[in-house]
């Protein structure tokens, strides 16, 4: 279900992209999204009652959004008019909005304005479809590859449905590519190429789920086979040629970027190395600034190994420096020995609860002062105020411990650390409860000859 292209009633020039020309004509020759417009369906029932109603269609490239708005409009006789974000300003949208006035007197058609990557509009441009909107001036289709919670202003967003297009996958791929190889009028099948389902399967594993990718692909591929008997025949080995390299979907700023990164993260926090480094990889490979992913991994090694293994956080610094000194495509070899070193260590969460708890002392609760005796004095004043008095130096106390309180008096017994039993951190666990049972013990009035 390939999108971008001609609107609805057009006839496709024979010159043009094998995509535009394969387009689907009716809401049957859709292909692959049977939960929005399969029989019964919402949005089928909604286009075939001529139901309209303005609507985001958020789906990844080559799902079909710019298809089923054109079908929309072609199904229920409305105008159409396709907008693009990239291209137009509040002073397009003003002249569309008149139009669309217009013809809705003389005519009584309504208009569909579809508005190709809407999130690309800031929110000024977006909020000068509100009243027109609200009105039923214009039903809005807008069409975004973005996650609209993020991209599409809430006043706007309420007022329109969301419609979730999926990528489209292997299957429905290969049926939209074979039916494009028989098509004799649209397609390619006056050329008789010989494509056997290996071949095909490559196509819709290349295409990442894009339909118009996928056909793009197969176009090119017929061109470039060598002819035997007068058939070109599509090898592995055309297609790669096709294809030259898979580009994967990412955006560094919207929702797939959050995706990514989480998946790496998690998969780094449950252990799991060999899908820490597909997701660090995939990342790498879509365009991911090296130096990002770096920060990420020095990151985790503060905040999901901590203690358990500190040499996690001087590993992860020596990989941002090498990728640093080196670049690519040597450095990522570093960033790869990082994420996997991160995925096997012992994981431990302690340090980063206990920051947050004392953040959240330090933010919520007054600032009390620091205790006197744990003040430097350097000046006789400041002496005689009683800054440092009382000031026990560890150092020439047995074990060198000594007991004085260090938190203001209000959080007194507070204990923010508390180091878990994995790695490293289980050695500081058993010291740190020592101290603190030796502490606790001298303010009992014991002293206990226990050392850490």
């Amino acid at each position: 279900m390939p999108g971008g292209g001609a609107p609805p009633g057009r006839r496709t020039e024979a010159g043009a992209p094998l995509a535009d020309r394969m387009r689907p004509r009716t809401l049957d020759e859709i292909v692959g999204q049977d939960h929005l417009l399969g029989p019964g369906r919402v949005l089928r029932t909604a286009i075939e009652r001529s139901e309209l109603h303005s609507m985001i269609l958020w789906g990844p490239p080559g799902s079909g959004k710019t298809t089923l708005a054109s079908l929309m409009a072609q199904t229920t006789g409305a105008s159409f008019v396709a907008f693009s974000a990239v291209l137009s300003g509040v002073k397009e949208i003003r002249a569309v909005i008149a139009d669309a006035d217009a013809g809705q007197r003389r005519h009584g058609r309504p208009t569909i304005l579809f508005v190709d990557e809407i999130h690309r509009f800031n929110r000024a441009q977006q909020d000068a479809f509100l009243p027109h909107v609200e009105k039923g001036t214009i039903i809005l289709v807008g069409a975004t590859t973005e996650n609209p919670s993020f991209e599409v202003n809430s006043a706007l967003l309420s007022r329109c449905r969301v419609y979730v297009l999926h990528a489209l996958d292997e299957v429905a791929l290969i049926e939209i590519l074979k039916r494009a190889m028989a098509d004799p009028e649209r397609g390619l099948g006056r050329r008789r190429a010989l494509v056997d389902d290996a071949a095909l399967a490559r196509i819709a594993a290349l295409a990442n789920g894009d339909a118009r990718s996928a056909l793009n692909i197969l176009d090119l591929a017929v061109t470039l086979a060598a002819a035997e008997g007068g058939r070109p025949r599509v090898t592995d080995t055309a297609v790669r040629e096709a294809a030259q390299r898979r580009a994967l979907l990412y955006d560094k700023s919207g929702e797939e970027h959050y995706n990514l990164i989480s998946a790496l993260h998690k998969s780094l926090r449950d252990s799991d190395p060999d899908a820490a480094l597909y997701w660090m990889t995939r990342m790498l490979e879509s365009g991911e600034e090296p130096l990002y992913v770096a920060r990420r991994l020095v990151r985790f090694a503060s905040e999901d190994v901590g203690n358990a293994d500190p040499e996690a956080l001087r590993l992860t610094l020596a990989a941002k420096d090498a990728y640093d000194f080196l670049g690519s495509p040597e450095g990522e070899l570093a960033l790869a020995q990082a994420t996997l070193y991160l995925a096997m260590a012992p994981k431990s969460n302690a340090v980063y609860v206990a920051y947050n708890e004392a953040k959240a002392d330090v933010t919520e609760r007054p600032a009390e002062p620091v205790p006197l005796h744990i003040r430097n004095a350097p000046t006789p004043l400041m002496k005689d105020l009683g800054y440092g008095a009382g000031y026990q130096y560890a150092h020439d106390a047995p074990d060198a411990r000594v007991d004085q309180e260090h938190l203001p008096a209000a959080l007194r017994g507070r204990a923010y650390y508390r180091p878990t039993d994995r790695g490293r951190e289980a050695d500081i666990a058993r010291r740190l409860a020592q101290w603190r049972q030796w502490r606790a013990e001298r303010k009992a009035g014991t002293d206990p000859q226990a050392s850490p």
